[in-house]
């Protein structure tokens, strides 16, 4: 073909919105949010409402389909912004047009939502208008503006999120505690956030150290309550293992408080996990009115420790059985290291109880433990402990080194932490007397001062755990020495 051809346009058609009754009214909805319940935020919260009520009701060309409003809900994460929400549905169902908000950052902190939610309302034929930034997604051409005042708006919800974490963990060194007692059993606070006790609930906790320190399973002790009818602070009388486990293991009823037990991994999606040493722990003793006295508290850590140790062990011998025999965990393989188990042997056609050692009774690799009938073990038994009934003075010279060892330990845990509080006020006079042009002269103080700073705190450290299990020991002396004391003579049965 000679002739060039020809082209015709055809001027594009502007796409409208939906419209209701005439064809020109669009229907249009408001989103408003403040991020906290305070006063002045609970001012600005009223107001955007009220402004977005008479801004549309005023305009002819417009309907009220509803303002949606969250409150006292950030704004880095949709999943709690139920009014948020509830306006995408509608939108998604066709009853909304046009979307009214004060700004990006009202809209959403995070860049990634914000762009996703505008996106989503613009294939449904959903305009969004910023008014802070003069934004129209109708009629924007690019989503570079939106992402870029998205980003700062997220940028600045982290800088506000590290401030507030800075802030809090301040409050932790300086020993404030917040006290929440709404799930804790016995506690409560007044209007002023101070705590006081409930008795009626904390005879329930008193009741439950006791029987755990006297020996008594966690079943046992959660069938006791069970029968007695106690009431949890949930108002339930059902009670199950892993109450009395949460109640056994609360630092709260000795007067302690520990903080900083979980942290937020991220301030966008507000993930917090278990502190396991990821962040510093705080231990605030004595901060409040105890219900548990603190022997006997250390007594129960001590029996929950021991008691997690020998199931432990048991799991490690190769099979798991209760301990309801007077033997079981308490022997052991001196060969291989497993506990024994109770067996029945058949001598001269009767039945006699015999303890012979797990891994051998398994088949596993132990041949040379021995085999012990029970009778001959019991009898070996009475005759130790009438042996010693009422020497409770046997553990006094053990009892009074220990003493003398954790009073020196106490004083170098001392010392370390004067000399760590020197360092600190030398460092801080040095830092502040330095200029700028003449920093580098002082750099090589400030380097030995840190040097000496790790130094110490790897020696304050090991010095508390050091602390840790004289403590331990201790209480295990004063656990025996109890027993002791509470001895009678054994009679052969």
């Amino acid at each position: 073909m000679d002739q060039a051809p020809e082209v015709i346009l055809i001027p594009a058609v502007k796409p409208q919105h939906s419209v209701t009754g005439s064809g020109v009214t669009k229907r249009v909805a408001a989103y408003c949010r403040v991020s906290t319940e305070r006063e002045n935020q609970q001012n600005s919260y009223a107001a955007q409402i009220s402004y977005y009520t008479d801004h549309i009701t005023s305009n002819p060309d417009w309907e009220l389909v509803g303002i949606y409003a969250d409150e006292g809900i950030s704004g880095t994460c949709t999943k709690n912004r139920t009014q948020f929400n509830k306006m995408i549905r509608a939108a998604r169902q066709k009853k909304i047009d046009l979307i009214l908000c004060k700004s990006i950052s009202r809209f959403a902190r995070n860049t990634v939502d914000c762009l996703d939610y505008v996106r989503e309302l613009r294939s449904l034929g959903v305009a969004v208008i910023f008014e802070k930034e003069n934004i129209n997604t109708d009629s924007m051409n690019s989503e570079f503006t939106i992402s870029l005042y998205a980003s700062f708006a997220q940028a600045e919800s982290e800088s506000i999120s590290k401030n507030v974490t800075w802030g809090i963990e301040r409050s932790f060194r300086a020993g404030k505690v917040n006290y929440r007692f709404r799930q804790t059993l016995g506690y409560s606070t007044d209007s002023e956030g101070r705590p006081y006790i409930i008795e009626d609930e904390a005879e329930i906790v008193r009741m439950i150290f006791r029987e755990y320190a006297d020996g008594a399973r966690i079943n046992e002790i959660a069938e006791k309550l069970n029968e007695m009818g106690a009431k949890r602070r949930s108002g339930s009388s059902r009670w199950t293992r892993s109450h009395i486990y949460q109640i056994l293991r609360n630092e709260k009823y000795v007067g302690d408080a520990i903080l900083q037990k979980s942290y937020t991994v991220n301030c966008i999606t507000h993930e917090r996990r278990k502190n396991t040493g990821q962040k510093p722990m705080y231990l605030i003793q004595n901060c409040h009115v105890p219900i548990i006295d603190r022997k006997t508290y250390d007594l129960v850590r001590l029996e929950l420790e021991k008691r997690s140790l020998l199931k432990k062990a048991a799991e490690k011998s190769g099979k798991k059985y209760r301990s309801k025999y007077c033997l079981s965990q308490l022997l052991v393989c001196p060969f291989c290291g497993g506990y024994y188990k109770r067996t029945i042997w058949m001598l001269k056609g009767k039945k006699a109880g015999v303890w012979r050692c797990c891994s051998r009774l398994s088949g596993g690799g132990c041949k040379k433990a021995f085999s012990y009938h029970e009778d001959v073990l019991h009898d070996a038994v009475v005759a130790a402990v009438n042996s010693i009934v009422g020497k409770a003075d046997l553990f006094c010279a053990a009892d009074k080194d220990s003493r003398l060892l954790m009073d020196e330990t106490e004083q170098q845990i001392t010392d370390v932490n004067n000399e760590l509080a020197k360092i600190e006020q030398e460092r801080e006079k040095l830092i502040g007397t330095v200029l700028d042009d003449a920093f580098l002269q002082f750099s090589s103080e400030i380097k030995t001062l840190n040097d000496r700073e790790a130094e110490l705190f790897c020696k304050l450290k090991e010095l508390k755990s050091k602390h840790y299990d004289i403590k331990r020991k201790m209480l295990k002396e004063e656990a025996a020495r109890k027993q002791l004391r509470e001895l009678r003579p054994i009679k052969k049965i």
